[in-house]
């Protein structure tokens, strides 16, 4: 089970850390994912990492403000979101694949957490 946090209602330029939690499961295993899907879009990527943590992909709306990172010791991966603005108003879902390494398609994961709200106000 993926349990994502942190989300909340922040303002344009502001921070937010996002956070999942795997329990029941060892991800220390699996690649990682951040995505996102806004009203009316459809869901996009927003940061993946290997199994490892040495290697991460960001989608170029995010690149340079956000970054993912994990903590296999604690089951966890975080993602850290800088300078927000409206546009990143989301619901954020953390997803986990039993591939190794970078995986940026959604069709690539295996399970999925609950979403979290993020609102930016301008």
């Amino acid at each position: 089970r993926l349990v994502a946090s942190g989300g909340g209602l922040v303002q344009t330029g502001e921070s937010l850390r996002l956070s999942c939690a795997a329990s029941g499961r060892n991800i220390n295993t699996y690649a990682m994912g951040w995505f996102r899907q806004a009203p009316g879009k459809e869901r996009e990527i927003t940061a993946a990492i290997n199994w490892s943590g040495e290697r991460v992909y960001y989608g170029d709306s995010v690149k340079g403000r956000f970054t993912i990172s994990r903590e296999n010791a604690k089951n966890l991966v975080t993602l850290q979101m800088n300078d927000l603005n409206p546009e990143d108003t989301a619901v954020y879902s953390c997803a986990a694949s039993r591939q190794l390494d970078v995986v940026t398609s959604s069709n690539g994961y295996n399970y999925w957490g609950q979403g979290t709200q993020v609102t930016v106000s301008s």
